[in-house]
Order: C-alpha cells, then structure tokens, then sequence
C-alpha cells in the first residue's frame, strides 16, 4: 500500500473507516490506551478536536492494548470511558495491534513512513502520535511524552497548507 487513502479500519463500533473518506484533510491518528499514565491526553487530543476540527483536523484514537494490558476492556467498554472520562467526541476505532504480526497494515506503514528515534519502527508506547498532511503524508510523528498542545504549531502549519 502506498498512501494513506489505501487504508480502512473498524470503527470502535464495527463499522468501515476508510482512510480516503478525509483526503484533503490533515489527520492526527495515535494508539491509546485508557489504564494507562498518558490517558489524561485523551483531554488534550479532545481539546485538539473542538479546536481544529472546523479547519479540517480529523483525531483518530486506535486503542491498543500491547503496553502493559493497558486498555484490557472490549470495545464497547473503551468507548465509554473515553466518552465519559474524557468526553471524547473524536472518531475512535476498534481496539488494534500496532506492533508485531498482527499489527493493522496502516501502522505497519506509518512506522515505515515515519520510524522512531534512531531508525526504530516499532510503536514503543501509547499515545505515539502521527501527524498526516492533506496530501497523506506524515509530517511527523511525536512520543507519547508529547503532549497534544504542543503539536498545534505544527497542525496550524499542515491546517495553513492548500495541498491535497
């Protein structure tokens, strides 16, 4: 597969997200997890949402529990602690791998498109974060540490550009 449009994922609901449904669109996708140190993030990528989400920024959550069985619970579980703890209206997707041979072939091919420090290309946390262009490319991908206000320089930037 060669770009973003390529892909489709279930929705935490069982439904088909295709990934070409937002082309044109800047997209921020990161594996989350609800037990987990990072989760309160799941404010910030919210706040992220309410703010941009006119201008053409779409927040995708992809629950993950390959960190420390960190988001255990079935689906429908995930979804409404995300809604009621965090008040995530941001579109959430089924529980994936995103390491190993079971991992989803979008992250199989965010990591190549971006790899982590050093060259690695293994997700090594929750809340690893990539940031798409309107043209489907990464701009850039963020450590969990990474909080989500700080990435709104580079949304304002990739949300400025007229490419897609």
């Amino acid at each position: 597969m060669g770009s973003l449009d390529d892909f489709q994922a279930a929705r935490i609901d069982g439904s088909v997200l295709r990934l070409s449904d937002y082309h044109g669109q800047v997209l921020l996708i990161v594996n989350t997890a609800s037990a987990c140190g990072f989760t309160p993030q799941l404010a910030g990528l919210q706040a992220l949402h309410e703010k941009y989400a006119a201008r053409g920024l779409v927040v995708i959550g992809f629950p993950c529990n390959q960190f420390g069985r960190q988001d255990a619970g079935s689906n429908q579980e995930i979804g409404d602690f995300c809604r009621t703890r965090y008040g995530v209206g941001f579109t959430m997707m089924a529980k994936v791998d995103v390491n190993g041979p079971k991992a989803i072939p979008l992250f199989e091919w965010l990591k190549q498109q971006a790899p982590g420090v050093l060259g690695t290309r293994s997700i090594k946390w929750n809340f690893t974060k990539f940031l798409m262009g309107r043209d489907g490319r990464v701009i850039a991908r963020y450590a969990p540490r990474t909080r989500p206000a700080r990435l709104q320089a580079d949304i304002e930037a990739a949300l400025a550009s007229s490419s897609a």
